[in-house]
């Protein structure tokens, strides 16, 4: 072999092994991190105690005034069915619902709590929500998932996870007895159920290193797959940084702490939640961002739990369809919070918005003018005849692990070829906006990648 041939082999060489080495650096989501990237749309069902009362929801006073009575729950219509149907019709893939939260009240027969369904005269005290709705999850090919509540708890007197602000030998068994009861309701919640999708504790979960209970070793024993949301040991997806159903632009899959609440909460914190938003492209852990908000969040109101007189303040579908651009089309995944009425429905508005929205997305992008998807730097979509565009989708084969740094979208004119759009992170989805243009070609050219890219899907509409 001749001196320049060496030379050209040993590049070569050199080449593949640091790209090699890039490749194993990159953080790998888990495969149940890549079907929640893949639902897009998820709902939180909120239901509680608090419903039945005919007054508006007051988060200050419910979280330290226990509810007068129970038996106020009685919703002579109920249909879970009915709930998941609506949201079904949106497209949704994972919901979830509010075993407890914080009146403390659990909807399904607790055997430690008795603060319970079986403290009703609902349905002679047998009744179980969380049942119903992960029976009509699976009807509707829905994966169930339960939201519990630790932090606050009004009729155990519980504030911010602890039970008494003293340090008296009375407060400390308290903690200790309502730790233990949270830990045998997670028991109850993640082993009656079947297999559930996601587990999401309010506001966080105490680790014992805290003072809290010790959920994780109990979720982890009876839901191997399970989506962990979230505690100081362990957080599979993490909060955006707001509850306006979207996040910053860009929005990395990848983080650089393994929890998103922690001892390093004042950097996770800082800058109005910076880190939080946008994620950290140097992350050496793969955890995706959460686009939350409630479905009754217009004009001001930001409602998870229903109320009376507040059919006015339903999303319009235009900012539903705002908030999905700026939560799926950002890397991130869509959680709408809908909210069961005092008769055990839907409210009707809720169910037919819902329902537009999810005809609004098909509508949009079931249908582009081209695709292509493959290896490389450099991904060409060449029309059957000229076309007007005005959007592109772009998604990277995240179970490769997010790649891009830096990308351009380009069409050929008339005029030859010209910039649409710019942008860096892409990760599961990407959706690209611009001025209408017509063009006889697309084109999407990776200008800076940490390993080879490997794109999904590059499609154009």
């Amino acid at each position: 072999m001749n001196c320049k041939r060496l030379m050209q082999a040993m590049f070569f060489f050199a080449s593949l092994a640091s790209i090699a080495a890039a490749e194993d650096s990159i953080p790998l989501p888990n495969p149940t991190q890549m079907l929640w990237q893949d639902a897009e749309l998820t709902a939180l069902f909120s239901y509680d105690l608090h419903v039945f009362d005919g007054e508006r929801y007051n988060q200050p006073k419910n979280r330290i005034t226990p509810i007068k009575d129970h038996n106020i729950f009685n919703p002579t219509q109920l249909d879970t069915d009915q709930w998941i149907r609506s949201f079904a019709a949106a497209g949704g893939k994972v919901a979830l619902l509010t075993a407890t939260h914080e009146t403390g009240f659990a909807l399904y027969q607790s055997d430690v709590n008795p603060y319970c369904m079986k403290a009703l005269k609902f349905q002679d005290g047998k009744g179980d929500i969380v049942r119903d709705f992960v029976v009509s999850c699976r009807k509707y090919n829905v994966k169930p998932g339960i939201y519990i509540g630790t932090r606050w708890n009004s009729f155990y007197g519980v504030h911010d996870f602890k039970v008494h602000n003293d340090s008296s030998q009375f407060a400390r068994n308290r903690q200790i007895h309502y730790n233990r009861m949270m830990e045998k309701m997670t028991e109850e919640l993640m082993s009656r159920y079947g297999e559930l999708f996601m587990v999401w504790f309010d506001g966080g979960a105490h680790g014992p290193e805290l003072g809290g209970p010790d959920i994780l070793p109990i979720v982890e024993k009876y839901q191997k797959n399970i989506i962990f949301y979230h505690n100081t040991q362990r957080a599979d997806i993490r909060w955006g940084g707001s509850e306006s159903g979207k996040v910053s632009y860009p929005c990395w899959g990848t983080f650089p702490y393994p929890f998103s609440h922690s001892t390093r909460q004042k950097e996770i914190f800082k800058n109005d939640f910076k880190l939080l938003k946008e994620g950290d492209p140097d992350g050496k852990y793969y955890m995706p961002a959460m686009s939350d908000a409630p479905l009754r969040g217009y004009k001001g109101r930001h409602e998870w739990f229903w109320e009376p007189g507040d059919e006015g303040h339903v999303q319009p579908l235009d900012n539903l369809m705002e908030m999905y651009y700026g939560s799926v089309g950002r890397n991130s995944t869509l959680i709408l919070g809908l909210t069961p009425d005092a008769t055990g429905l839907l409210p009707a508005k809720d169910s037919i918005r819902l329902k537009e929205f999810g005809e609004a997305i098909h509508k949009k992008f079931d249908h582009p003018f081209a695709s292509t998807s493959g290896k490389g730097l450099v991904h060409q979509i060449k029309m059957d005849a000229r076309k007007t565009i005005d959007h592109a989708m772009i998604m990277e084969d995240i179970s490769m692990g997010e790649r891009v740094r830096e990308f351009l979208v380009e069409g050929k004119t008339s005029k030859g070829w010209m910039l649409l759009y710019k942008g860096t992170a892409i990760g599961h989805k990407h959706i690209a906006r611009f001025n209408p243009i017509e063009v006889s070609a697309v084109r999407l050219s990776i200008t800076k990648s940490l390993a080879e890219p490997q794109v999904r899907a590059f499609s154009v509409f």
